[in-house]
């Protein structure tokens, strides 16, 4: 019988001479459950492959707007204030719908809710290459924020249930750094085809690519590795033998009430100190997504074009630092290094280094403060993999509704930031400076919450 249909084959040792690992005395490296390590198969590494392009073109989609901002508010007549509405219209409907968007991938799975969203939101995408003002702007983007609420559960998911925890930060690191490598290659194309092209032409062209690709997400993603024909019973048991990684969906449904398990998340001090930390990493994200490039043209001067290849550079940095925080986690868990020195050291590091951002104010030339926003958005990329620590300390069958109540506080800062920044630029003389050290003030407080509200990072028992 299959490993993949007898559990209990899958902790046969070596040296038993009735497993799989052959017989008694072989002497074959074998992993923690006696299967030889050369025949653990990679295909969760396809399943990260489209869970990184899915969240480029998601933050592709999302951030747009801010890339051709300064045509739009030429061509539309958008004041900054007005600018910074629009730039939170998709924070708006996108926390609030984190929630219920998570409890639909706790009910339904990511692959089939996933492959909606990405539809949904590719559609409103393309839909803002025909307003003509405020209204059907503001409209098209709070539905992209609509749609695009379950994208970030269903990650965490599928990475919880793909990965075993020696894997899963740099997982978590992977996929997230899709939306700054997104960002960072497509910056510049996405200026040129706005100058070349005209801003509308965006708009519907990332519509169209979205739609493609909800197809081949429905074609490799399963919810669970054992529902997947690609993955063999080695790798099966490689994924599965550090942690019980068991389908919640059910389990969810029949023992959970909704009210019920949102007051105990609400009533937990780590779980407070993650959010209000991811709020910080979202406010210099969000920063980045929206008023950056408006900051390059207006504050420093530079054209659209050469403004989208300077802008690409910060995006380059965080793909870094992302990339590091995730790998020197799972370094430290790898070399035995307690869970909550290993995860939190990246995240704390990283944003009381993004605070340099403030420095920004207080250089004249163009080159020093790309190096300076550089810093500062690899530091936050550093940080970014914070969504491990939803995965590996809400209780597993509320890994959904943590995921989306997560995302809810990173995404206030959607809401808060843009609006925040518009009118303190339009309210005074135009200039960037008190924006900058808010973004630098919240980053410390971030810190400061991952460093003493999170007292350990393991699994909450519910």
């Amino acid at each position: 019988m299959s490993l993949r249909h007898d559990p209990a084959a899958a902790t046969t040792r070596p040296g038993t001479g009735t497993g799989p690992s052959g017989p008694s005395g072989q002497s074959a490296p074998y992993g923690p459950s006696g299967l030889p390590k050369r025949r653990v198969g990679r295909y969760r590494f396809a399943i990260l492959a489209v869970l990184f392009v899915s969240t480029a073109i998601n933050y592709l989609d999302r951030s747009v707007l801010s890339i051709v901002a300064p045509d739009v508010s030429k061509d539309l007549g958008i004041s900054p204030e007005t600018m910074g509405w629009l730039f939170s219209g998709f924070a708006w409907t996108y926390a609030l719908a984190q929630i219920p968007g998570g409890r639909l991938v706790d009910r339904f799975g990511p692959r089939i809710v996933y492959a909606w969203a990405l539809i949904g939101w590719s559609v409103m995408t393309a839909l803002g290459s025909l307003a003509k003002g405020f209204g059907f702007l503001f409209a098209s983007r709070m539905g992209l924020g609509l749609f695009e609420a379950p994208a970030f559960p269903c990650n965490g998911r599928v990475a919880a249930s793909w990965f075993p925890r020696a894997e899963r930060g740099r997982a978590v690191a992977v996929y997230t750094s899709g939306q700054f490598i997104g960002l960072g290659v497509a910056f510049p194309l996405i200026a040129w085809m706005a100058a070349t092209l005209g801003w509308r032409h965006v708009f519907w062209i990332l519509g169209g690519v979205g739609i493609a690709w909800a197809l081949v997400w429905t074609k490799v993603i399963r919810n669970r590795p054992e529902q997947h024909p690609k993955v063999g019973e080695y790798e099966l048991v490689h994924i599965t033998e550090d942690e019980a990684t068991a389908d919640s969906s059910a389990q969810a449904r029949e023992k959970g009430a909704f009210r019920r398990d949102m007051g105990f998340l609400l009533r937990q001090r780590r779980i407070w100190g993650v959010f209000l930390g991811q709020f910080a990493i979202a406010s210099t994200l969000y920063f980045f997504l929206t008023w950056f490039p408006t900051y390059l043209t207006n504050e420093r001067g530079l054209s659209l074009d050469k403004g989208g290849l300077t802008g690409a550079l910060p995006f380059v940095a965080a793909l870094v630092g992302v990339l590091c925080g995730g790998s020197w986690s799972d370094w430290m868990v790898k070399r035995g290094m307690s869970a909550s020195f290993a995860r939190k050291t990246p995240i704390v590091t990283g944003l009381g280094l993004a605070g340099v951002i403030v420095a920004a104010n207080y250089v004249t030339s163009n080159a020093a403060m790309i190096a300076i926003m550089c810093v500062a958005f690899f530091a936050n990329g550093l940080a970014s993999f914070s969504w491990v620590l939803v995965t590996e300390i809400a209780p597993e069958r509320m890994l959904g509704v943590a995921g989306g109540v997560f995302n809810v506080f990173g995404n206030l800062a959607g809401i808060v930031v843009p609006i925040v920044i518009g009118y303190m630029i339009g309210g005074g003389d135009g200039s960037f400076a008190l924006p900058l050290m808010l973004i630098g003030g919240i980053t410390i407080g971030g810190a400061l919450s991952f460093l003493f509200l999170v007292d350990k990072v393991e699994r909450i028992e519910a």
